[in-house]
């Protein structure tokens, strides 16, 4: 339960990966073989995994309270606690997708997917408030922490956070809307049921060129949500934005190093 926690932290702190998590406490491979393969050993997986579960629910419902308020009122500041916890995961996410060797099809593939993604976070997505919170909005949000899910190292949150939504989807967690919920639960369940058994398949064939692409959207994703206005921050701002990008940083790389210590 405490693992499912953490994995919950996952899908509602940006630059943290649920599916990264889960690969850290050794629980990805066991999950996207029960998401792909429901009814195969059903009844041991399903008890296996219901703790999980519930820990990730009360993670995700503990953690909104306190990161809605907080982006509510100093989402300059706070922002930079987030892309510190991406840039501390780095080298351990760089070191992941070359686990199984790196060659340069990998490394033009990742170069690839950051000049792609950031370009279409760019041009194809003019503004934030191109995006318009309502039922489609979320369910959208729930397919972008499903793949969160099922693709290690991709953190949901922080294009969740580019398109405006983030907010209103803490918002709507802490309060249990179920106008909100509803949406993001059928977009997560889609994309378990359609990608899972496709990420099961493609990891056991193509691990590197899969991970290295995530890498690449991974960054592109980081630098669209670095803050661009500071109006009214102050010296005082600034100092505290920089002691929390410090903490963040430390954070991702302790929740990085967990896979190491686990393993031994």
């Amino acid at each position: 339960m405490i693992k499912g926690a953490m994995i919950g932290s996952g899908f509602i702190l940006p630059g943290i990966s649920g599916g990264a998590l889960s690969v850290v406490f050794g629980l990805y491979g066991p999950l996207i073989k029960f998401l792909a393969h429901p009814f195969k050993h059903f009844r041991q997986n399903f008890f296996f995994f219901l703790p999980v579960g519930i820990g990730g629910i009360l993670g995700i419902f503990g953690l909104s309270f306190g990161v809605s308020y907080l982006l509510g009122n100093y989402e300059n500041i706070v922002l930079w606690f987030f892309i510190g916890a991406i840039v501390g995961t780095i080298p351990a996410m760089w070191h992941d997708s070359g686990k199984q060797g790196r060659s340069l099809t990998d490394m033009s593939l990742m170069i690839i997917a950051f000049m792609g993604m950031t370009l279409f976070l760019i041009f194809g997505l003019s503004s934030v408030n191109t995006i318009e919170a309502n039922g489609w909005s979320w369910l959208l949000a729930g397919i972008l922490i499903g793949l969160g899910l099922v693709i290690p190292g991709l953190s949901p949150s922080n294009f969740l956070i580019y398109l405006g939504l983030y907010k209103g989807m803490s918002d709507g967690i802490k309060t249990g809307n179920l106008t909100v919920l509803v949406p993001m639960i059928i977009g997560v369940v889609l994309v378990i049921l359609m990608l899972s058994k496709v990420m099961n398949w493609l990891f056991e064939i193509a691990y590197s060129k899969l991970f290295h692409l995530v890498f690449g959207i991974v960054m592109a994703s980081t630098i669209m949500i670095v803050p661009t206005n500071y109006d009214g921050i102050g010296m005082l701002g600034f100092s505290i934005a920089a002691v929390l990008c410090l903490l963040g940083i430390l954070l991702g790389w302790w929740m990085s190093r967990l896979e190491q210590v686990v393993a031994k």
